[in-house]
């Protein structure tokens, strides 16, 4: 799980122009670090096409910190292997 966070750590932080030490967990994407709602679909979509995931739209809004996103694409992530199975 620890490389499920570093590589979307590395997502978040290429698409805000960020370095990735300033993703903090609880860093908030728009208020601490300048993210707009484009950034937010370019992060959702980046999200779903490197892990051949599908995120619902109405998770976007909850894209708000490392945290937040983690959950959902581990949330996505977990829905996906069930299908599989």
């Amino acid at each position: 799980m620890q490389e499920l966070e570093s590589e979307i750590k590395n997502i978040i932080a290429e698409i805000l122009e960020k370095d990735p030490e300033e993703i903090k967990p609880e860093s908030r994407f728009i208020e601490d670090l300048g993210m707009d709602s484009m950034m937010a679909l370019e992060i959702l979509a980046a999200m779903e096409k490197k892990y051949k995931i599908a995120i619902p739209e109405e998770k976007l809004a909850a894209l708000t910190n490392l945290n937040a996103t983690l959950a959902i694409a581990r949330e996505c992530l977990a829905k996906k292997q069930n299908a599989h199975t």
